[in-house]
C-alpha cells in the first residue's frame, strides 16, 4: 500500500489535516468495515462465537508480527494501564526491591502503578530528566542489586523523544532486571522488535498508532518472564483444562496456568474492537514498520526544520538523537496537560485549530504528530500557519518576535 492509498483510507482528511496520533487515531474505512461486518453477523445471526475466537487468534499473530514475537507471548488487554497492571501486580517483589523510572517524562498511567508496589516496602527510584530529556545511561545509574524493573517509555508522550532501548535492554538482560516499555506512542508507526530491543514487557494500546479503536490493548511478556509471573486475577480461560477448551468445562481443583499469554486474560473478549483492530494491523503490515517510520521520521524532520526556522523551541527530537512521529514547539512545562503559559502558542495553537488542524496542547508545548497518512503538503501547510501567526504578531508588537521567542 502506498502513501497516498494509505491515506485515502482515512475520511477525515476530506476535510482536516490530522496530526494527532499521539492522543488517538482517526478511524479508517477497513477498520470501520471490520466492526460493521461483525455487527452484522451479530444482528442477523446472533453471533458465532467460535468463529469470533478464531478472529481473535489471527489478530493476536498479526500484533506479534509487528513486534517479531510469538504469539504465545501476547496477551489481550483493554489498554496499556491494565498491562502494566498485570505485570506489576504478577512481580514477586520482596521488601526492598525497588523500580527504576523517570516521572518526569512519563504519562501518569506508567507512575502510579508503580507507586502502588510502596504498599509492598518496593522502593520507586525517580530518575530525572533535562529538559525532558533522559538517556539509557541516566536510567543505568539508577539501578543496583536490589532493582527488579526498569519501567520507560519508548516515545514519551510529551515532550516526545525516542528512547534508545538497545544498551538499556542489553543492561537489564545481564542483570535479570525485567525491562518493561510503555509502547503506546511507537508501536505501529516506529520500529519495536522485542528480539533485538532485549524488551522483557510491552504494553500497547490499540488506539494510537496503531490505528484501531479504543478498549484494546496488547500486552508482551517474553516467555522466560511468563513462567516466572503468577497473574493476580484468575478465569476459566487463564487456567489449562485438559478435558476441553470450553470457557464452561471446569477442570480439577489443582489446576495449572498455560506458558502463553492467556494466562494473563480472564472472561470473554471485545470481539469487536479485536476484530477491527485486526484491519488495523493488517494495513501496517501490509506497508512495513521500516517504510512507515522513514516516511514518518523524513516529514518530523521537515517540520522541526522548518518550525525551528521560523523562530519557534523545538522540545522533541532530532535526526540521530530522539527524532521520532511526535514534534513538540514552545516551552517545556510552560502549562499543564492542555495549556500553555505563553500566549503566543495558545492564539497559534487555536489558529490551527481554526484553519482545520488537528493537533494537542500538552504540559506548555503545541504538539504535531504524524503517522504514514501525512504528506509534505500537511507540513508545509502547517508550517505557512505558523509563519502567517509569526507575521501578525511581529505588525501588532511592532516588534520582530517570534512566537514562542
Amino acid at each position: 500500500m502506498t502513501a497516498e492509498e494509505f491515506r485515502a483510507c482515512f475520511p477525515v482528511f476530506d476535510h482536516r489535516v490530522y496530526m494527532d496520533i499521539a492522543a488517538r487515531a482517526p478511524l479508517s474505512r477497513p477498520v470501520r468495515e471490520a466492526y460493521d461486518r461483525w455487527l452484522d453477523d451479530w444482528q442477523s445471526t446472533g453471533g458465532t462465537k467460535d468463529q469470533w475466537m478464531a478472529a481473535l487468534e489471527v489478530t493476536r499473530e498479526r500484533f506479534a508480527r509487528l513486534i517479531n514475537a510469538s504469539p504465545r507471548e501476547i496477551s489481550y488487554t483493554k489498554n496499556v494501564s491494565e498491562g502494566l497492571n498485570i505485570v506489576a501486580n504478577a512481580v514477586d517483589w520482596r521488601a526492598g526491591d525497588n523500580v527504576v523510572i523517570c516521572a518526569d517524562v512519563e504519562h501518569p498511567n506508567n507512575i502510579y502503578v508503580w507507586l502502588n508496589e510502596r504498599r509492598r516496602d518496593v522502593e520507586v527510584r525517580i530518575v530525572r530528566s533535562r529538559d525532558g530529556k533522559v538517556t539509557p545511561e541516566d536510567y543505568m545509574e539508577a539501578v543496583d542489586d536490589r532493582t527488579r524493573v526498569v519501567a520507560v517509555s519508548h516515545v514519551s508522550f510529551a515532550p516526545g523523544r525516542l528512547l534508545d532501548l538497545v544498551p538499556i535492554g542489553r543492561f537489564c538482560r545481564d542483570r535479570g532486571i525485567m525491562l518493561v516499555v510503555d509502547a503506546a506512542q511507537s508501536a505501529g508507526v516506529m520500529q519495536v522488535d522485542v528480539q533485538a530491543m532485549n524488551i522483557d514487557v510491552l504494553c500497547v494500546s490499540s488506539h494510537k498508532a496503531i490505528l484501531g479503536p479504543y478498549g484494546m490493548g496488547f500486552l508482551y511478556c517474553r516467555q522466560e518472564w511468563l513462567r516466572q509471573l503468577r497473574p493476580v486475577y484468575l478465569a476459566r480461560y487463564s487456567v489449562l483444562v485438559e478435558e476441553s477448551d470450553h470457557e464452561e468445562v471446569m477442570g480439577a481443583f489443582q489446576y495449572r496456568l498455560p506458558d502463553d499469554g492467556r494466562r494473563f486474560e480472564i472472561g470473554n473478549y471485545n470481539y469487536g474492537a479485536a476484530l477491527a483492530t485486526g484491519a488495523a494491523l493488517d494495513m501496517l503490515l501490509s506497508v512495513g514498520s521500516q517504510t512507515i517510520e522513514d516516511h514518518v521520521l523524513d516529514l518530523a524532520d521537515r517540520l522541526t526544520v522548518g518550525l525551528e526556522a521560523l523562530g519557534l523551541d523545538v522540545c522533541s527530537g532530532r535526526r540521530g538523537d530522539g527524532l521520532c512521529q511526535m514534534i513538540t514547539a514552545g516551552r517545556w512545562g510552560a502549562g499543564g496537560h492542555y495549556s500553555s503559559s505563553d500566549e503566543s502558542l495558545r492564539r497559534l495553537f487555536d489558529e490551527l485549530i481554526a484553519r482545520g488542524f488537528t493537533l494537542s496542547l500538552r504540559r506548555g508545548l503545541v504538539r504535531f504528530s504524524l503517522h504514514y497518512y501525512n504528506n509534505k503538503n500537511d507540513v508545509d501547510a502547517a508550517l505557512r500557519v505558523v509563519e502567517e501567526e509569526n507575521r501578525s504578531v511581529a505588525i501588532s508588537t511592532g516588534t520582530r518576535t517570534e512566537i514562542g521567542g
